[in-house]
């Protein structure tokens, strides 16, 4: 039995899970931003179409028992978070229309603000509201008065998704399947489009909403900051709970705890973890590996909040102590990472930031020669590897696409490398802003050099207390 005390701890174990239950199905209710932020969007796509109007569709009803997710594109010009609705953004007139139908029942069961419902030309500040049923006659009416609809012909994003990588997956998978076919539901729109409307162009403003979500706003910023504050937090916990004779699985399921307990509505990926044989496999997800003494750790995780991810790789030796050979490796690919954070700044390019690593480095004597620099993901990328944002590989592609960095741009600086027949890699990875005059780290706070990193594995964490307890 449990002695009173005990029951305590155990009933705040239990209240801690009901509330990270009820976080992982969320609904953010009313806006995220204040509605001048979303207006202020809208207007940006307008002046790109001044000829027509675009027509973004938001994101069904889930079809299993899981939380509805809106898709980012409509997430990101109005904020409504109800299944089925329709966005169009008139170009020619400067108007935005809205479409949904959902009882106050509805609403109220999934969270969402009777407000909005009640009223959301108020809410959302968008000038016209129509049930979903009037969608159709609507948008015969403005075929009669312009030339051009704008719908993006990307798929949607949803939770855990990249666009670019899932329009490649389905058209390998579904489309150019001989026994499948299917368009893709934004390419199926396209078709309805041109044959309801075949006196209309039809244009894909995808690249027009890749440009607008590259450049991130204040407001977006200060959300991926929180994003970043809690994935820190829960980094610097597995690395005081990370012990030898533990599985892999039971670091994932901690990750996934510890930001969902911050707030964190989902996580951005699946979390990364490799070890032993598995690290030249970068994306490696099964949590099959059961620790040992030896044994570096390369854990590639982050939250999602409030629709906006970060992207976080932390390396380091499970038993807490690093062996000469993974203090070499380790040194080289962070003094890479610092090198290429003192670069960064608008104006710079790839190339640039590479080319200046390599001469920094020979001035600090650092040969490149070695193998653990000789490694193209180490010096080659100049850490430039994807946009972050809304999806983990956010719109804009890579880094040959780019040119010269911009103020408001958000990436990932990640600097990897992999040893397979010493059953060795390394990463550092962390979610960069470029500022007006420089870059700042936006998941700053987890110990990076081999003596913080030593020193924070010797303080007691989440695992050893509840051991401690009986609890674990």
């Amino acid at each position: 039995m449990f002695s009173k005390k005990e029951k305590g701890v155990v009933k705040s174990v239990v209240i801690l899970f009901m509330f990270i239950f009820i976080m992982s199905s969320y609904s953010w209710g009313e806006l995220l931003f204040e509605k001048d932020e979303y207006a202020s969007r809208r207007q940006k796509l307008m002046d790109m179409i001044p000829d027509g109007a675009a027509i973004i569709l938001g994101a069904y009803r889930p079809t299993g028992y899981k939380a509805f997710f809106q898709n980012n594109n409509f997430m990101y010009f109005c904020g409504v978070e109800i299944p089925n609705s329709i966005l169009i953004i008139d170009g020619k007139n400067r108007e935005s229309i809205l479409f949904f139908t959902i009882s106050e029942r509805e609403a109220k069961g999934e969270g969402i603000s009777i407000d909005l419902v009640k009223d959301p030309e108020e809410v959302t500040g968008i000038e016209r509201f129509y049930p979903r049923e009037r969608f159709s006659s609507y948008l015969s009416r403005m075929s009669s008065r312009m030339d051009v609809f704008y719908t993006s012909y990307k798929p949607q994003e949803l939770e855990r998704e990249c666009t670019n990588e899932k329009f490649r997956i389905l058209q390998s998978d579904m489309t150019m399947n001989l026994w499948d076919g299917r368009l893709t539901r934004e390419l199926r729109f396209v078709s309805l489009l041109q044959e309801r409307f075949p006196q209309m162009e039809i244009k894909d403003c995808s690249s027009m909403i890749r440009d607008l979500r590259m450049i991130k706003t204040p407001a977006e910023i200060e959300i991926i900051k929180k994003a970043g504050q809690i994935g820190v937090k829960a980094h610097n916990e597995l690395m005081r709970s990370t012990e030898v004779g533990m599985y892999e699985y039971k670091i994932s399921s901690l990750f996934e705890y510890l930001c969902k307990k911050e707030g964190s509505n989902e996580l951005s990926y699946y979390t990364i973890i490799s070890s032993a044989e598995n690290h030249p496999y970068l994306h490696y997800h099964k949590y099959d590996r059961l620790l040992e003494d030896g044994d570096f750790i390369v854990i590639d995780a982050g939250p999602d909040y409030g629709y906006y991810d970060v992207d976080i790789t932390i390396s380091y030796p499970a038993n807490g102590h690093f062996t000469a050979r993974q203090r070499e490796v380790y040194q080289a690919a962070y003094e890479v990472q610092k090198t290429c954070m003192s670069l960064y700044k608008p104006g710079v390019t790839r190339e640039e930031v590479k080319e200046k690593v390599k001469t920094i480095l020979k001035e600090k004597g650092y040969d490149l020669s070695k193998d653990v620099l000789k490694k193209r993901t180490i010096i080659e990328t100049g850490g430039f590897t994807h946009f972050v944002g809304m999806a983990v590989h956010d719109v804009g592609g890579g880094p040959a696409n780019w040119g010269t960095l911009k103020p408001g741009m958000v990436f990932a600086c990640d600097i990897y490398a992999a040893f397979p027949g010493q059953k060795l890699g390394v990463r550092i990875e962390d979610t960069v802003l470029i500022t007006e005059d420089g870059c700042q780290n936006l998941t700053r706070g987890i110990p990076r050099s081999i003596d913080e990193i030593e020193k924070l594995m010797k303080e007691k964490g989440l695992v050893r207390t509840l051991k401690e307890k009986g609890l674990y």
